[in-house]
């Protein structure tokens, strides 16, 4: 009898859809695993973007944070959908889940030579890696899910043409340049818009949202870290003071209630259709990098505020006020629109315009981002408690 360890069932299953419908379909330990080691990465970049704030090379700092956040954002997201439809577990489907978080931690690897020497080259050679592990897996696909075959072969041709230009654009003697990027990621965006117009693959909704919940949990789990990992080295100096315990507590309620704002509705049902799902998913950009680019100004702002920084009061409040905005008008495009009526549905603007204020009207840095955090937290009491009687 052959051994059950070897036994080609387990090693090489057909790669075929799963059922959308499936019940109490919930996230694997392969998938945690995943989203864990790919946290390092965003941790990482995350580190660096508070240097270049508290450096005041803002502009220089901005623009690498979002090339290279695109690249992981969008290689999760490309694993999660994919394994929605068709994760069958075998060894064959870990292997290439393990080729796709050895990419991770090669792009976590080369993200601070993109801060200090704008060299790209193993952050692309990373994202590279993780994209032609996801080519495997479509390739398995087309040859499983007959249904979809013209679907798979199209991702498999999309990945592979735009590696190609990464690779081709990078490394040959061509300006690397900010257009190019643009362009590229608009390759990048389109190749599923294109696959899925052919049949669209079975990703389960409830699995789905899930999924994006996780993500945004440890990205803002990693926002505190990094914040409060600042206090403590003031702390370790014995640069404690009023500002900076009102800095403290303010970044406390303002991830709380950007927690309780995220989780407040529930939005798998609203997954029905192939372009309100890539409206979702796609929007779901601006609310992770949001989060994390909050959690860089929360600790740069400590640094602010004992003094270690080379930029203003009123500029570390806008670093933190105006992601903030993104992240609820994001987070009001997606979630909250569809559930709120009447006065409840103008409330977001009218507190955008508040919280935009408050860095000229309080300048002291810990005093700001505590009146922000009451202001968020006050228009989120409002409209989920008061006005839902």
């Amino acid at each position: 009898m052959p051994h059950p360890f070897l036994s080609p069932h387990e090693w090489l299953k057909p790669l075929k859809p799963r059922n959308p419908h499936e019940k109490h379909r919930a996230a694997t330990s392969l998938e945690l695993l995943f989203d864990l080691i790919f946290v390092i990465a965003i941790a990482t970049a995350g580190q660096q973007l508070h240097h270049t704030m508290i450096e005041n090379h803002l502009e220089f700092g901005f623009t690498n944070y979002l090339m290279v956040f695109f690249a992981l954002w969008w290689a999760w997201m490309n694993f999660t959908w994919f394994a929605s439809a068709y994760d069958n577990d075998d060894a064959a489907y870990r292997i290439m889940t393990f080729i796709q978080i050895v990419g991770s931690l090669v792009i976590a690897a080369g993200i601070p030579a993109v801060f200090k020497h704008q060299n790209f080259d193993v952050i692309i050679i990373g994202y590279v890696i993780m994209r032609l592990g996801s080519v495997a897996q479509w390739i398995r696909v087309a040859k499983n899910d007959l249904p979809r075959r013209k679907t798979a072969i199209r991702y498999a041709i999309g990945i592979i043409l735009v590696q190609i230009g990464w690779m081709l654009f990078h490394f040959a003697p061509i300006n690397f340049s900010i257009l190019i990027f643009i362009l590229l990621v608009i390759a990048e965006l389109s190749v599923p818009i294109i696959a899925e117009s052919s049949n669209m693959t079975p990703w389960h909704p409830h699995h789905i949202t899930e999924r994006y919940s996780l993500l945004t949990i440890i990205v803002l789990g990693e926002s505190i870290v990094g914040s409060y990992a600042a206090i403590a080295d003031a702390l370790d100096h014995q640069l404690i003071s009023t500002e900076l315990v009102f800095l403290m507590i303010g970044g406390l309620i303002m991830v709380f209630t950007m927690w309780w704002a995220y989780f407040d509705h529930e939005v798998a049902e609203r997954l029905n259709s192939r372009k309100r799902a890539f409206t979702w998913g796609y929007g779901h950009f601006f609310i992770f990098i949001s989060i994390a680019i909050i959690g860089a100004s929360l600790a740069a702002s400590v640094d602010v505020a004992v003094g270690h920084a080379e930029i203003s009061n009123r500029l570390a409040g806008y670093l933190v006020a105006v992601p903030l905005v993104i992240y609820t008008a994001s987070l009001w495009i997606l979630h909250e629109v569809h559930h709120l009526q009447g006065i409840k549905k103008w409330l977001y603007p009218l507190t955008t315009i508040v919280v935009l204020c408050i860095p000229i009207f309080v300048p002291a840095i810990g005093y700001s981002i505590f009146a922000m955090s009451i202001v968020y937290a006050l228009r989120l009491m409002f409209s989920k408690c008061y006005l839902a009687r």
